[in-house]
């Protein structure tokens, strides 16, 4: 199958950088999905579009057993940094979270699952906006299984590409694999008042700096210390002029977990840290938007994924996954079912390639990889299962 792949890998580069060249963001993607399914109908497979508002829904085979795989097409509002020839034609977009990979991978399984014999079904899953939520706080996930992209689903499969391993590798482990994310967004109120006469009013802005305290102590004070979690602060805005007291300071920022009992608990302690606000003689709103569940890889997919990976890579193919609490919705999709994402390499020689990074790019001998392990999976998984 890896040799199958390789064939077509100047396809598979074609198709990366025509989405890369067209970035879209999160439920904006109308090209993007065009596109795809325009492709994935002339690989011969059934496509249902307007799933999650923008995703699409493609089937290959009929009955069961019924694979899906997951490929999600959002970019970033990043403006690119690179100078090659298929930068970013949309100015402040830019695929730097390797969708375009994602969805080149995705095509190529396809392709190669077209020329296949197999019983059941593959159902590809071409997601919208991973990356954010629409203003009813969800993402393209949650969006999709709502318009019954899971239905039928025996097992769920997905890759996210890893600048930091080489091309040849991946990194996968049963268990854990990302973490929940949920988001707060929080205003503290005081009086405000004239800079030069701070004690005739409730200064919002002090007592912002007692606060962020207190929330950057939630991991480090309030929470066992081997579980893991972060409370990060991303925004903080307030006031306008140097010696004007301003009556408020709104601030937000992202809670990660891995334990949902730990989720309970840091949003009882973001609460309280909210809560000096109304010792000081100020007052405070808060809204925590529930995001998505960590992602938790299931056993048997895990040890598929791994065999596939040793068989077509040799036996120093797998490598652990990294310590981090990186979020990724397609936990959505396995605790619906049986599921597991690996990280593919697709590190560059050059330098260093970080995700969410204006200079992101990656090396494409990864796309015949990527689209070799989904569609040697899938097979797998359907004969095993028939």
């Amino acid at each position: 199958m890896l040799g199958k792949a390789r064939e077509i890998t100047s396809q598979l580069i074609a198709w990366r950088r025509d989405f890369h060249r067209h970035p879209e963001l999160g439920f904006q993607e109308i090209r993007t999905a065009g596109q795809m399914a325009a492709i994935l109908e002339n690989l011969g497979c059934r496509v249902r579009t307007g799933v999650g508002k923008t995703g699409l829904v493609a089937e290959l085979g009929l009955g069961s057993p019924l694979i899906a795989i997951r490929a999600d097409m959002d970019a970033l509002p990043i403006l690119e940094a690179n100078e090659f020839e298929y930068v970013s034609v949309t100015p402040g977009v830019m695929h730097a979270c390797g969708h375009d990979a994602h969805l080149s991978i995705a095509l190529g399984a396809a392709a190669l699952l077209s020329q296949e014999d197999f019983p059941g079904t593959v159902r590809l899953l071409i997601q919208p906006s991973e990356e954010a939520n629409d203003p009813e706080g969800l993402s393209g996930a949650p969006r999709m299984i709502a318009d019954g992209a899971m239905r039928g689903v025996d097992w769920v499969i997905a890759l996210h590409v890893d600048p930091i391993t080489p091309v040849g590798q991946i990194r996968i482990n049963a268990g854990p694999f990302s973490g929940g994310v949920d988001s707060f967004f929080a205003s503290i109120h005081g009086t405000g008042g004239h800079g030069a006469r701070p004690h005739e009013g409730v200064d919002p802005i002090y007592i912002t700096g007692l606060v962020l305290l207190a929330l950057h102590g939630i991991v480090s004070r309030r929470l066992d210390p081997v579980a893991p979690a972060v409370v990060s602060v991303g925004s903080l805005h307030g006031g306008q002029a140097e010696n004007v007291i301003p009556d408020q300071v709104d601030l937000s920022g992202t809670i990660r977990y891995m334990d949902p009992a730990v989720r309970i608990q840091i949003h009882t302690e973001v609460e309280r840290a909210l809560q000096i606000a109304r010792t000081l003689g100020g007052d405070y709103k808060l809204e925590i938007e529930t995001g998505t569940p960590p992602m938790i890889n299931d056993p048997a997919v895990v040890d598929l994924i791994e065999q596939v990976a040793v068989s077509l890579l040799g036996n120093t193919a797998i490598l652990p996954r990294l310590d981090g609490l990186g979020a990724e919705d397609f936990g959505c999709f396995s605790e619906i079912a049986p599921g597991a994402m690996f990280s593919l390499g697709c590190r560059k020689i050059d330098q260093q390639r970080f995700l969410h990074n204006p200079n992101f790019d990656l090396d494409e001998r990864c796309l015949a990889v990527g689209a070799a392990i989904f569609a040697e999976t899938a097979l797998r998984f359907l004969h095993q299962g028939a």
